[in-house]
């Protein structure tokens, strides 16, 4: 399965400056796994330690919230949009 992905201004470096790439996978980990494969380095920006989604990234496919879904198993058809968004925080 073939899907887009579109990546945070914060993680082009990986991705040569681009803002789309393609990737493979029937699910977010196989996509993960493919985005590693292409564009090293990025796995460790969305997964932490133990193989997990990062707490201050969200990820969604088309318009679902993964953490909402199956997580990591999260099917991803083809032609399917994702998008990985860091968290915002801040205050005054």
């Amino acid at each position: 399965m073939s899907v887009k992905v579109r990546i945070p201004t914060i993680l082009r470096t990986y991705t040569g400056g681009d803002s789309e790439v393609t990737a493979e996978g029937g699910t977010l980990s196989e996509v993960i796994t493919d985005l590693e494969k292409n564009h090293q380095g990025i796995a460790a920006r969305v997964l932490d330690d133990a193989g997990k989604l990062r707490r201050f990234v969200n990820v969604y496919v088309n318009d679902d919230d993964v953490r909402f879904e199956q997580g990591l198993e999260t099917l991803t058809p083809d032609g399917a949009g994702v998008s990985i968004i860091p968290a915002v925080a801040g205050g005054c």
